[in-house]
């Protein structure tokens, strides 16, 4: 009994004396990078009138929030020589109202910031809509979490890759491309043990292109391979499609992408 509380006394002293102030390393810092997330999503059945490219720089590393650029001039232009001007709206954001999206139609974006031009050029991939749902109790390391199947019909004729969004309480991504899968009919996958009868889950399908899947793969494996080990290989630089054309060794971090997107809505039985 004495050695219990000799034990329950330690613990108090721990506590008490692990009340000290924060101390906060001080760690080089690189200078700013610009950083452009041009996703253009085109929903079917929707006009895609409306898009956004936001526009920011990166942040040390005990700052939160976006490190917003708001003075930067931002277009698209298609092969078709049509031109979508982009107008900040605040906060690192920049709409277009009249971008007119054609499948397969090559599109570039041209940014012009602080005395360099940064371009990258992409073609608007369509993708088949979602067929149906099925959900079971047969997911994860217990086998009796919920997993749900979104059911697509894969084109025999093309070569395709597809972005899957499933968006619970947090958004899950899954890459899928269709080189042993051509013209089946098959499903993107989400399981996780959090998930309860009741919950709705956004589903969304996207097609994107091989060069997209590639870079989104890199950075999955990366993520997926460091642990954060105090011996871990610090993951290299994914550099995505976007040159800076004036200074080509001071490359900008983001992807330019155009995608068609089928979407619904699942409520868990």
């Amino acid at each position: 009994m004495k050695r219990f509380a000799t034990y329950i006394y330690c613990g108090m002293i721990m506590l008490l004396t692990a009340c000290e102030d924060v101390v906060q390393v001080d760690l080089d810092e690189s200078e700013p990078k610009l950083v452009i997330e041009a996703s253009i999503l085109w929903e079917k059945g929707s006009s895609g009138n409306t898009q956004n490219i936001i526009i920011s720089k990166t942040s040390p590393f005990y700052e939160s929030g976006r490190n917003a650029v708001n003075n930067a001039q931002v277009r698209l232009i298609s092969s078709e020589n049509e031109v979508f001007p982009f107008e900040s709206s605040g906060d690192g954001v920049y709409t277009a109202t009249n971008f007119n999206p054609v499948i397969n139609r090559e599109y570039k974006l041209v940014v012009d910031y602080d005395g360099s031009l940064y371009e990258a050029t992409e073609v608007l991939k369509s993708v088949v809509g979602l067929d149906s749902v099925v959900q079971s109790r047969a997911g994860g390391f217990s086998g009796e979490d919920y997993e749900i199947k979104a059911y697509y019909q894969d084109p025999a004729e093309t070569e395709d890759f597809y972005l899957f969004k499933f968006q619970n309480e947090l958004s899950n991504l899954e890459i899928y491309e269709d080189e042993f899968t051509n013209g089946n009919s098959i499903f993107g996958y989400y399981s996780d043990e959090d998930i309860e009868a009741g919950d709705e889950i956004g589903i969304q399908i996207q097609g994107i292109s091989e060069d997209y899947y590639q870079y989104l793969y890199i950075l999955r494996s990366q993520v997926g391979n460091n642990q954060g080990g105090p011996f871990e290989t610090m993951p290299a630089t994914v550099r995505g499609n976007i040159i800076n054309k004036t200074q080509p060794e001071n490359f900008p971090f983001g992807y330019f992408r155009l995608s068609e997107v089928d979407k619904l809505n699942y409520t868990v039985q």
